[in-house]
């Protein structure tokens, strides 16, 4: 299987187009597998700190080389005027932050969409999940029941 650091050379007018060069391009930065979580309670108060909003997702990668495209689609309500903003994690780690959201009016329901084009270096179950905070320190929820959040994960080969 190709991988991006063996791909065969490019093709040129004139070359015979390959059984074997066609199965090496096929090997390459294919989806191997998806998960997906979802959520649709609400979550909150939050607060001042990253505190997690319920959305993850937990995906076994087969190659210590693959790669993870973690996408996650929030809805959200907040009813503080403070700022806030989300949050990707792996494991324990932050691995893609939100520019804050809001600002200086209250009850506003918002959605906002996150990814990262991750390399978790492992074959071991690895847990994707989403935090929130209000820099304000006021009350934050997630979204309702009619307003389902969702989080993806698929493995890339490599």
């Amino acid at each position: 299987m190709a991988t991006p650091t063996n791909l065969p050379a490019a093709q040129t007018t004139g070359n015979v187009l390959t059984a074997a060069y066609v199965n090496d391009l096929r090997g390459a930065f294919r989806v191997l597998q998806v998960v997906t979580g979802t959520a649709n309670s609400q979550v909150g108060p939050i607060g001042g700190s990253y505190a997690d909003a319920g959305l993850s997702a937990t995906i076994t990668p087969s190659s210590t080389t693959s790669k993870i495209l973690v996408a996650a689609q929030i809805n959200y309500y907040n009813d503080s005027t403070g700022k806030s903003t989300w949050n990707l994690v792996r494991g324990s780690t932050q691995i893609n932050e939100s520019n804050p959201l809001g600002g200086d009016v209250a009850n506003i329901d918002g959605s906002i969409f996150l990814t990262k084009f991750d390399s978790p270096a492992t074959t071991s179950a690895t847990t994707y999940k989403v935090q929130g905070k209000c820099g304000s320190g006021g009350t934050y929820f997630r979204a309702s029941a009619s307003a389902t959040c969702t989080i993806f994960l698929l493995e890339i080969s490599a």
